[in-house]
């Protein structure tokens, strides 16, 4: 990051609404706005804000509020000012086309967080709940992020991170000493230490596999032969008409997918072709598409078929009963004992943490995975100090890569990417 860089964005999403704000970040954040505004902006002004008419190159852009933030108590940890104007295409884009022209840089994705960051305002965990929160899809998920921008996760990562320094440090020590040397019980004490260590960073994974589900979304697939019942049930758990009924077998022929909230668990729908065999290309394909999606799914809802691990539903049990759970979407009888269902096979899945998560939250699985890896290694390999010491001093910097205490720009990039141009 270049910090003699002043950026500026439009940070509010495009289209008509009633105010707009660009952002404006860095050294020279005050000069382009008392450009802007006709009168002298400077750190008198911090915490403060005042009506203005916009004016550049010897024309009015747009009146509004000024908002004026002195570095380092600001955001992006930099002097900040942003600009309120009216909404809609025109009024923000000349705002921000005058910034432009008076020295900032158009921002990159991601920017203003990164500088935040960057300058210490909060750590990776907090950069991350920024983007869980904006991507929210239910108040479970919500309430998630907004418990971790408080800083509490980057507060546990900080605190698993400097345990492994200390144990880390321990083990160095020992090795300016023959074994003989070492206090009675020392490499033992130590030994306990990586393993409580080894203990924490495993319940903070399995944590991690439930904060993914929130983030993603669960993948939760209506498997079943054609006239199952599938596409009634969806339409019947999302309360609309979504997909096409008929009593002519093969209507779906392709997958339909809609986000629902199962007592909070946001979870993406999916409605599939008939499972058969069939000489019709285009329902093969179909049929396919569903085979793939059952493979990959966190949970399988198999309507009067038989899938290994999936939750068995009967779905016209206003007709007759069958095999699991009863359900009819005609009359409505059981949807909600399904939606329980579902919602407890995703929290003992959030249980079951073995493996890193993938998606939104790999790249905190795989430094917890990674820690885990090298604090087993370190702990079996005692009492030699050289071969444990080696191991602690990875799973140091796995841990430190969560904080960002380690990082490298490629991480940097990947994850501030995945931010909108403005925040």
């Amino acid at each position: 990051m270049d910090e003699r860089v002043t950026i500026a964005a439009i940070s509010t999403p495009p289209g008509r609404g009633g105010v707009a704000v660009v952002r404006v970040s860095g050294p020279d954040a005050f000069d382009v706005a008392s450009a802007l505004a006709g009168r002298r902006v400077d750190s008198s002004c911090a915490g403060r804000f005042f009506h203005a008419v916009l004016r550049h190159g010897g024309r009015t852009l747009d009146d509004g509020l000024v908002l004026v933030f002195k570095g380092p108590a600001s955001y992006t940890g930099e002097d900040v000012v942003e600009f309120q104007v009216h909404g809609g295409a025109a009024a923000p884009r000349r705002v921000l086309d005058a910034c432009l022209a008076c020295g900032a840089r158009l921002a990159r994705r991601g920017e203003f967080t990164e500088r935040a960051f960057l300058n210490g305002r909060m750590d990776l965990s907090v950069a991350e709940a920024v983007i869980d929160l904006i991507d929210a899809k239910t108040d479970r998920a919500a309430e998630d992020a907004v418990a971790r921008l408080g800083g509490a996760e980057g507060r546990v990562d900080a605190g698993l991170y400097e345990l492994a320094l200390d144990i880390s440090s321990r083990l160095e020590h020992a090795l300016d000493f023959s074994e003989d040397e070492l206090p009675p019980g020392y490499v033992e004490e130590i030994g306990r230490g990586i393993g409580q260590l080894e203990d924490d960073v495993s319940n903070a994974l399995k944590r991690l596999h439930e904060g993914k589900i929130l983030r993603d979304g669960a993948l939760v697939v209506l498997a079943g032969p054609p006239n199952a019942g599938k596409s009634s049930l969806l339409n019947a758990l999302i309360g609309e008409r979504r997909a096409i009924v008929s009593d002519v077998a093969g209507t779906t022929r392709d997958s339909i997918e809609e986000w629902l909230d199962v007592e909070g668990w946001p979870v993406r729908l999916v409605d599939t072709a008939g499972l058969r065999s069939t000489a019709d290309a285009i329902e093969a394909e179909g049929v396919s598409r569903a085979e793939e999606l059952v493979a990959r799914a966190d949970i399988v809802v198999a309507l009067d078929i038989d899938v290994p691990g999936a939750l068995r539903v009967h779905s016209k049990c206003d007709l007759s009963r069958g095999e699991g759970l009863n359900v009819s979407a005609k009359t409505g009888e059981g949807l909600d004992a399904l939606k329980s269902a579902i919602a407890a096979r995703l929290a003992a899945r959030a249980e079951d943490a073995d493996e890193a998560p993938a998606g939104v939250a790999a790249r905190r699985g795989e430094c917890f995975a990674a820690a885990k890896t090298a604090l087993s290694r370190a702990r079996e390999s005692l009492p030699d100090i050289v071969l444990a010491a080696n191991g602690m001093r990875e799973a140091a910097e796995s841990l430190g890569l969560l904080t960002g205490k380690v990082y490298s720009e490629d991480l940097l990039d990947s994850l501030f990417s995945r931010f909108c141009i403005g925040k």
